[in-house]
């Protein structure tokens, strides 16, 4: 959950491309930097890290999205 942190604060390695969306409703229930689910047809990308994480993500509390940095981040 660190490396999707910092992948959408902006303060990981700028070469670094996954497909991670943020959902464009302004309505969410948890958070506002909700991930957007999308499908796959192939194993392959069904098992990738950029998939995977999205549910988890989303999961997580407001309180431990909103961190000012990674080390608030990690002990939320």
């Amino acid at each position: 959950m660190i490396g999707v942190y910092k992948i959408l604060t902006e303060s990981y390695c700028k070469s670094v491309n996954l497909e991670l969306e943020l959902s464009k409703k302004r309505i969410t229930t948890r958070h506002n930097m909700k991930l957007v689910n999308s499908r796959c047809h192939y194993d392959l990308r069904k098992y990738s890290f950029a998939v995977r994480v999205v549910n988890i993500w989303n999961s997580l509390p407001d309180s431990v999205i909103s961190a000012n940095n990674v080390n608030t981040f990690k002990t939320d």
